[in-house]
């Protein structure tokens, strides 16, 4: 129940950030919207103010807003508030209004979560790895590493930052906390390879041991908070990009880095139950996705017609209506060929066909 909760939740923020932005920017330009709608197909409830009814649908996985005169094959007036009647330039905002409030609903909640804070694990250890330098060097569990070749951590993620750059197989200094007192080990990292979230092969150095579960709150100033928020959109915008190029040239197994609406409704629902700044977290680098997605030129998403609104511009024409529709015909059957395979990856990776075999087997 909660995972639905969770999901239901994410996802009609995000659809409701996405389609507010096209719905008040389209005002701000003074053109009329007949229907605001979170969800597709049939209507469950509707109100109407003004000329724009406001509706829930069937479907909650998206939304819409309909613009008065946006259909080019449908009859218009020539009025100055249909969508149509307005410059390239217009169009593109209304268009591009959607991707820029998701990246603005996710930087407004990662700058929350960073305010507010987020446990962090400390740099306590829980578990030592047998035959690895920590165990050999005399390490415990329970100690608390205090610094590395000189430098304070108070963190697992800065210990472990540091840890893995120690490739050189060179010895290195670690100072911990034992019961009061304070101890100086020396010890030589093991090297060892493993693959990046890129898929690359790494050498890393590690030293056999694994954090406890303490945490602690780490917070930040306004001014900081916002400084991070902004970083942490610039930082996931380039991976995500970054993979997509991966992905094309065969660097990275689609199949692994995809993930559709079964696991982010998993996601969510994990994220819910370690507590709700998590599902702010998730939330946040959805939206980014969800923008970045809608960016694509295809079609029928907003990247799409941001590049007919880009060619009538350069052409001083609109892009013909056959183009168009064989555009957005091919573009839309690649969107459902996508969708079919994801969420078959998504099922797979959770192993739902196994699970099913079993049940009806009995094994």
């Amino acid at each position: 129940m909660l995972s639905t909760l969770a999901f239901i939740f994410v996802l009609g923020v995000l659809v409701l950030a996405h389609e507010f932005g096209h719905f008040i920017v389209a005002k701000l330009m003074r053109v009329r919207v007949e229907i605001f709608s979170i969800g597709f197909g049939k209507k469950l409830f509707s109100i109407k103010k003004g000329e724009t009814e406001y509706r829930i649908s069937l479907i909650p996985l998206g939304g819409y807003i309909k613009l008065s005169g946006d259909n080019p094959e449908e009859k218009r007036d020539g009025q100055s508030w249909e969508f149509l009647s307005k410059s390239p330039g217009e169009r593109a905002a209304i268009v591009a209004a959607g991707p820029v409030f998701n990246y603005l609903i996710a930087f407004l909640l990662f700058t929350l979560v960073f305010f507010l804070g987020v446990p962090n694990l400390t740099a306590k250890i829980g578990k030592l790895k047998d035959d690895y330098p920590a165990q050999v060097a005399g390490i415990h569990v329970e100690d608390r590493v205090l610094s590395v070749d000189g430098k304070k951590v108070e963190f697992w993620e800065e210990l472990s930052a540091i840890i893995y750059e120690k490739t050189e197989g060179k010895e290195i200094s670690i100072k911990i906390e034992r019961q009061d007192k304070v101890l100086d080990l020396r010890l030589v990292p093991k090297v060892e390879t493993t693959k990046n979230i890129f898929g690359d092969d790494i050498k890393i150095g590690l030293i056999g041991i694994m954090p406890s579960d303490e945490t602690k709150i780490l917070r930040f100033g306004l001014i900081a908070s916002v400084k991070k928020g902004a970083k942490r959109i610039i930082i996931l915008t380039k991976m995500t990009y970054f993979s997509l190029y991966r992905m094309a040239i065969g660097k990275m197994s689609v199949r692994d880095s995809l993930a559709g609406p079964v696991v982010i409704f998993k996601i969510t629902g994990e994220a819910a139950k370690l507590g709700f700044i998590y599902l702010l977290q998730i939330m946040a680098a959805l939206s980014v996705s969800l923008a970045i997605i809608n960016l694509f030129p295809i079609p029928v998403l907003d990247g799409g017609h941001l590049l007919f609104l880009l060619c009538e511009k350069i052409k001083g024409k609109p892009v013909s209506m056959k183009v168009q529709e064989i555009s957005t015909r091919v573009g839309l059957s690649m969107l459902i060929a996508l969708m079919i395979f994801v969420f078959y990856n998504d099922l797979v990776r959770i192993g739902a066909f196994e699970k099913a075999f079993s049940f009806l087997t009995g094994k």
